[in-house]
């Protein structure tokens, strides 16, 4: 089963033996659609080093390239050539680079790394051209970012630190999207900008995560999805619909390919890509 664009999912590492189980079980369901990759995150602040670790060795260990995710926020230039030599060791040669989660209580980032560019630029300075750099990208903008001029600078920062493509955050406005990369084009930046695609599958957990990342739930959407809030069943098939169909205007519209957030489910992204063609 395949799509006519590339197609992603992301994954976060389990915390028990059980979850390990379950997302073997998960990847080799999705690996049917022939992914270009998987990635796993990177608890804040490398809260979750270890366990992505094995989860990025368990991914690559079943035949399939994995992308961890690194954040840079409070690192020091040791740990992290630390962290890519043991992933260089592993045969890993791709990375979600982000800036992470400032801490609690912080608006502006200290230390040795501030910013993403600054990561991509010291991979790039330290382990060569050889790595597939992917980065972050906000088309309804970054929640702690007042300007939408400045955040679409920090971006094309980013791009020209050395980073090959970008993935967004998730969203529901495809007109965002459009936009966003309007804007980027303008900015001169020409690499791929991946749309960020999340199922839903519990309207109430994505509702928290949109109202956390400054995303916007269009009106007419939560008010069917809150009448629907007792009804599982509905939640799954309306989400489904409204998905499905973003997913259909973003690829109509040029959209080079989908990453999906799968909260380390199969169903929902599973049947997302049989109603596009997969």
């Amino acid at each position: 089963m395949t799509l006519p664009v590339p197609v992603s999912f992301e994954f976060f590492p389990p915390n028990t033996p059980a979850g390990d189980d379950k997302l073997r079980g998960v990847v080799a369901e999705l690996a049917a659609l022939r992914p270009e990759f998987f990635s796993v995150t990177y608890g804040a602040g490398g809260a979750t080093r270890d366990k992505t670790l094995a989860t990025v060795r368990a991914i690559a260990a079943m035949g399939h390239e994995a992308a961890p995710h690194l954040s840079c926020v409070g690192a020091t230039r040791q740990t992290l050539a630390e962290i890519l030599a043991t992933y260089r060791a592993q045969g890993i040669r791709r990375i979600v680079a982000l800036r992470g989660d400032l801490p609690s209580g912080t608006a502006v980032a200290s230390g040795e790394f501030r910013f993403a560019a600054d990561l991509v630029r010291f991979i790039r300075e330290t382990q060569g051209a050889d790595w597939r750099l992917e980065v972050a990208a906000y088309p309804e903008y970054h929640p702690q970012q007042r300007y939408a001029a400045r955040d679409l600078d920090h971006f094309a920062a980013k791009m020209r630190a050395g980073a090959d493509a970008a993935i967004t955050q998730f969203f529901f406005n495809a007109d965002a999207y459009f936009h966003f990369v309007d804007e980027a084009r303008r900015r001169g930046v020409e690499a791929p900008i991946v749309p960020g695609i999340m199922p839903i599958h519990n309207y109430a957990r994505i509702a928290q995560f949109a109202a956390r990342d400054g995303i916007e739930i269009p009106r007419w959407v939560a008010l069917k999805m809150e009448g629907f809030m007792d009804d599982a069943a509905a939640v799954r098939d309306f989400g489904l619909d409204v998905v499905t169909r973003l997913c259909e205007r973003l690829l109509a519209g040029g959209a080079p390919g989908l990453h999906f957030y799968t909260l380390n489910q199969s169903a929902l992204a599973l049947e997302i890509c049989r109603r596009l063609g997969a």
